[in-house]
């Protein structure tokens, strides 16, 4: 049996969730099994039946006060709970923050071999191989996994959405723990923006805007386009934009369709947290940057003098 936990954002499921479902189920058919979707938290019957629609055979939801604030912990032992009492073989979660967190401490709970952003089905289910990149994307790695039980985290955006119908019992499970040692005491949410995590189309930009102030015709390239805006680490660091834009290896891991690289130049630990872009369109006055060496469409030029023109552009093909 393959176990996909699903996160909820306020009772409500995202692409990410219907993504791990499709995912889960091409894989259930290499493996002659079945998938069962896991949700924690506070969702009504009509959203989790969404689930069916791409391929849960089963669909068990677990809610009680302790669960009501994300404690990685605690989220575990539910999470190990449900595994071990349906026998699944297989666990798969989100590669965000979240399964980075709880991944861990199954695989040292059901002593279960991890592999961590995955983007693809295994190769081979005898032995269980799976290829994944590595050296910040610069290279692919059949990775091996020999234990009995396994977990996969799955890059967003990496597998798309399938849908496989099916009729899917809705399971309410009680299931006790202890007290959260989190106390929440404030909650600030961004508002009026779409978020990294969600975007298909991304705006990043670096140094090359010279100055916190040149901002703006980022975006207004960003709004345009309907995306999400980012930003390189040294941008973050000197206080231009906030971190939580700050897209990289040491920040957001993110794989949008369509990634805009404005005046980076494409370190190494940049381009460790962008690679699985699906399209990379790149603009820097230095043509040996190494960016250009794995973007899709390079641009060389002034990303103040470009970006207004690629504003104008898209404007025209919109009328």
């Amino acid at each position: 049996m393959i176990l996909t936990y699903i996160e909820n954002w306020e009772g409500k499921f995202k692409k990410l969730s219907y993504e791990l479902v499709s995912y889960s189920y091409e894989l259930a058919k290499k493996l002659n099994t079945k998938v069962i979707a896991l949700s924690i938290g506070n969702v009504n019957n009509d959203e989790l039946t969404l689930l069916a629609k791409y391929g849960a055979h089963k669909i068990i939801t677990v809610k009680n006060q302790q669960l009501n604030i994300l404690d990685n912990k605690l989220f575990a032992e539910v999470i190990t709970n449900v595994a071990q009492k349906n026998e699944a073989t297989c666990i798969i979660l989100a590669n965000n923050t979240t399964g980075k967190a709880i991944a861990p401490r199954l695989s040292v709970k059901l002593q279960a071999g991890l592999v961590a952003g995955v983007e693809s089905i295994p190769t081979n289910t005898q032995p269980f191989t799976i290829r994944k990149k590595v050296y910040t994307g610069k290279a692919y790695n059949n990775v091996i996994v020999k234990t009995p039980k396994k977990i996969l985290t799955l890059f967003q955006n990496s597998f798309g959405l399938v849908e496989n119908p099916q009729e899917a019992n809705i399971e309410n499970l009680d299931i006790s723990t202890a007290e959260s040692e989190i106390k929440l005491i404030e909650v600030n949410k961004v508002t009026g923006k779409i978020l990294l995590q969600d975007a298909e189309i991304v705006v990043s930009a670096g140094r090359g805007l010279k100055a916190p102030e040149n901002w703006g015709i980022v975006e207004d390239l960003a709004k345009i386009l309907n995306a999400a805006t980012a930003c390189s680490r040294p941008v973050s660091d000197e206080g231009w934009r906030p971190h939580s834009e700050h897209v990289g290896q040491t920040g957001k891991i993110i794989a949008p369709n369509l990634y805009f690289a404005l005046g980076i130049s494409g370190a190494i630990q940049h381009l460790g947290g962008v690679s699985s872009s699906k399209c990379i369109v790149a603009v820097n006055t230095d043509k040996d940057a190494p960016i250009f060496e794995a973007a899709d469409y390079g641009i060389i030029g002034d990303v103040r003098k470009v970006i207004p023109e690629l504003i104008v552009a898209i404007k025209q093909t919109k009328k």
